[in-house]
Order: C-alpha cells, then sequence, then structure tokens
C-alpha cells in the first residue's frame, strides 16, 4: 500500500460535505503513481469511484495530462506550415452511429493537413467501434508499427496514430477499471485532451455534456494550449451531426473574443439529414470503400459535412462553403483513395521512402 497515495485519496473520497479538490501538482503525482502501479489496485479503484462522484476539476484535470506528457508516448515535431490536428475522440467507440473520422482524416492529410489519431482496441465501458477497427478494416495496419515506425510514416504522409496497447501500456493498464467498475473514470476525459504530438498542435476535442467544456477550457489555459477547437460531436466523437445544428467552440486567443460558439446546420448547404446509424464494421467498411471510390450515399455527404468544415477550421480553404466544395472534389476526384493507399503503403514498410 501506497501511503503517499492514501493522502490524496482521503481528500477526494471523504464525502459530499468534506471532500477537497486535488492541486495541479497532487493530481498529476496521484496520477503518475497510478500510472506507475505505486498505489494498489484497490487505491486505484476506491480513487477512479471517488473522484467520478467528486467530478474533476480543470486543475485536476491539468495535472493528470503533465502526467501523461511526461511518462507518455510524443510523436517528434515534424517540418510543416500547418499546426498539426490531434482528433481526441472517446477510447470506447461507437454504438450507435457510423464514425466518419477516419475518412475525414484522409480528406485533411490529402489536403495537406497532418492529423493525428490515437486510441486502443474495443473498450468499456460501451465496447463501441473503435477506430483501430475502422483502420484496419482500410487496410492500414498501425497495430503493427512501434512508435518510432509511426514517425516516418507520419512524416511522409502527415497522418499519424498512437496506439495505447503498443505505445501507451502504462495508460492501457487502466482498461481493466474501467471494466471491472462499470463506469467511466476521470481519466477517460483525458482521452479528449491529451496530445502526443510535443507542440505546434491544434486539438480537436469531443465531448457530449456542456460542462466538459468548461473543463476543457479551465485545463488548457493552464497549460498553455492556445489551439482548439471543441465539437459537441456523435457520441461524443469530433464528428459533426447532420441532423441538429453542430456546435462547435472556436478558440482565437488573437481576437477580442477569445472563446465563442459557432453554430452550423448542415441543411443550410444541402447536407441536411438522419444521422447514418452503426451497420456491423464489415459493413461499415464496405461503405467506406464506397464514399472513397466517389459514390453518392448517405455516408459520402457526412465525410463531406466534416472534411469540409475542417478544411475550413485549419484554413485551408477560406470558408465553410469552399471547403465542403473541395471536400466533394477530394473524395470523387479519387485523390482521397490514393491517400489511403500511400498510407497502407507507408504502414507496411515503415522508414522507407515512397515515390
Amino acid at each position: 500500500m501506497s501511503n503517499n497515495f492514501r493522502e490524496f485519496l482521503k481528500k477526494v473520497g471523504s464525502g459530499a460535505h468534506t471532500s477537497k479538490d486535488l492541486s495541479r501538482s497532487e493530481a498529476a503525482a496521484a496520477t503518475r503513481m497510478i500510472l506507475q502501479g505505486e498505489a494498489t489496485p484497490a487505491q486505484i479503484g476506491a480513487f477512479m469511484i471517488a473522484h467520478r462522484i467528486k467530478r474533476p476539476t480543470g486543475e485536476e484535470l491539468a495535472g493528470m495530462l503533465d502526467a501523461y506528457e511526461q511518462l507518455g508516448p510524443c510523436l517528434r515535431t515534424i517540418e510543416h506550415s500547418q499546426p498539426i490536428f490531434v482528433f481526441g475522440i472517446p477510447y470506447d467507440g461507437r454504438s450507435r452511429t457510423a464514425p466518419v473520422s477516419p475518412l475525414t482524416a484522409l480528406i485533411l492529410t490529402a489536403a495537406g493537413q497532418p492529423v493525428i489519431m490515437h486510441g486502443g482496441d474495443r473498450m468499456p465501458t460501451k465496447q463501441g467501434v473503435p477506430l483501430m477497427e475502422l483502420w484496419q478494416g482500410l487496410g492500414v495496419q498501425w497495430h503493427t508499427l512501434s512508435l518510432a515506425q509511426v514517425q516516418p510514416v507520419f512524416a511522409q504522409t502527415l497522418m499519424g496514430f498512437v496506439y495505447l496497447p503498443h505505445h501507451f501500456p502504462l495508460a492501457h493498464g487502466l482498461v481493466p477499471y474501467r471494466e471491472q467498475l462499470g463506469k467511466r473514470p476521470p481519466f477517460a476525459t483525458l482521452e479528449l485532451m491529451w496530445s502526443p504530438y510535443a507542440s505546434g498542435f491544434h486539438l480537436i476535442a469531443g465531448y457530449v455534456h456542456p460542462p466538459t467544456e468548461e473543463l476543457f477550457r479551465q485545463a488548457f489555459a493552464m497549460r498553455g494550449v492556445t489551439r482548439f477547437t471543441t465539437v459537441k460531436g456523435l457520441e461524443g466523437s469530433c464528428d459533426l451531426p447532420r441532423d441538429r445544428t453542430a456546435i462547435i467552440g472556436i478558440h482565437q486567443p488573437e481576437t477580442d473574443l477569445p472563446f465563442d460558439h459557432l453554430l452550423l446546420s448542415s441543411r443550410d448547404y444541402g447536407l441536411g439529414g438522419s444521422e447514418v446509424p452503426l451497420a456491423a464494421t464489415n459493413q461499415l467498411v464496405q461503405d467506406m470503400q464506397a464514399v472513397l471510390q466517389g459514390k453518392p450515399s448517405a455516408l459520402m455527404q457526412s465525410a463531406i459535412w466534416n472534411g469540409g468544415f475542417y478544411l475550413w477550421r485549419c484554413g485551408l480553404c477560406p470558408d465553410l462553403a469552399t471547403g465542403l466544395a473541395r471536400a466533394e472534389t477530394l473524395l470523387t476526384s479519387g485523390q482521397v483513395l490514393k491517400q489511403l493507399q500511400a498510407i497502407t503503403k507507408a504502414v507496411c514498410q515503415p522508414g522507407a521512402v515512397l515515390v
């Protein structure tokens, strides 16, 4: 048993009237002790439940991210004019609506915008379809690469993936606690906020509940993260909805209004409709492949809506309408499919010079 960790547990687990928030340094220390196994399983489980009941603060999340930065993997900086997009998407995947995040990433990288994603395999509590399964279905075997091998793929194709079981096993070690507790601990919020890239990134954070967005803002302010976008996306992801108004938080520190909400309706751009329901993974992959071949479908409309928005948000297009048109052109011309083929080849031959 760790006596030091017990003090942290006593602070957060003393009940509704006497519990106390951890300082940033205390949260960082507690997270390091959890990740490195210095706390016992009983202490870790008790801490996760108590912290969930108490609710984390922005300062605590900043400290937890400090520990992730200290102990976690980090892709090296590449020379590029664009800030790297890092997508924060729930690791436990999707269970109701079809994800388009891999298609969005392919559209962006085909246009010259670097992207990093991160995640693992099927994970509690939702056990939904994770990003890794979709990339595997598309033929990209990220799970076979070491972090050192991901680096040249990222440099060559502008697409990188940090795979938790291989690249951050300390964080992957928390997965059994999620299974046994049956609830997402506050650590699950970190997967929306963490960047496995040192500097010069633009973080895209998905969320479900509005108070989570305020925690993002507080933690990012403490950590000096100035480029970020928040998305009240489908099932907490970064996928913009088509059947309702998309609520997007835009952080723009260089303006008189540092943070503002943007409300977008896909119907205003001829892309409205019901969300595409989640099909079996093999069917979803087939539908994605059809989109890459330029075949019209509801999933194609979702890919254009998301790809176009992010092309605009990263600054490659001057307005949303132009972004949507460019996303459609990239898909129907076969450029996105060629990008997938280039990434697949690079992953099969990491470190090789591609021509």
